[in-house]
């Protein structure tokens, strides 16, 4: 008889200071644009909820929100793109959702690049609808890119 061992399953936990050069090499490693060390430091400071997905060896990703007066604001959600494709973006953003709830957010916004195809169908899928744009919100390359706004009513389940 032979055994079948699973992979262990990656965690989600709260993010500590500790894990930033992690952080840092994971988001340099999947956008252009990459957020600076001290805005993560800054986003740890100020209390936003800051939380990394963990493999027994590595950091996979990370996602990044504030909430306030009842708005969820989910700032950064990355996934190391050795890891993209797995289910685990969507996991980590029913995660950060889950958590604005029983902070009594009652509706959760976030920006999306234009071009960025494949975040605007994971939002879609998971509820979010366009609610606006932001002009010239991204940097890019030759000038800047617009940014498109998504909304999720958090009082309805999933």
């Amino acid at each position: 008889m032979s055994a079948v061992v699973a992979a262990p399953q990656p965690l989600l936990r709260p993010m500590t200071g500790l894990d930033l050069t992690k952080v840092i090499a994971v988001e340099e490693a999947s956008y252009e644009f990459p957020w600076t060390l001290p805005i993560f430091r800054d986003c740890l400071r100020v209390g936003c909820q800051c939380y990394v997905y963990e493999s027994p060896r590595e950091i996979l990703g990370h996602g990044i929100m504030s909430v306030a007066v009842g708005e969820c604001h989910i700032l950064n959600v990355c996934i190391h793109p050795q890891h993209q494709r797995r289910g685990l973006g969507e996991a980590l953003v029913l995660f950060l959702l889950d958590a604005a709830r029983r902070k009594k957010a009652r509706i959760a916004l976030l920006e999306v690049r234009i071009t960025n195809s494949a975040a605007y169908r994971l939002y879609t899928k998971l509820g979010f609808d366009e609610v606006g744009l932001r002009k010239n919100y991204y940097p890019a390359h030759h000038g800047r890119e617009d940014a498109i706004i998504l909304a999720r009513d958090l009082t309805v389940g999933d």
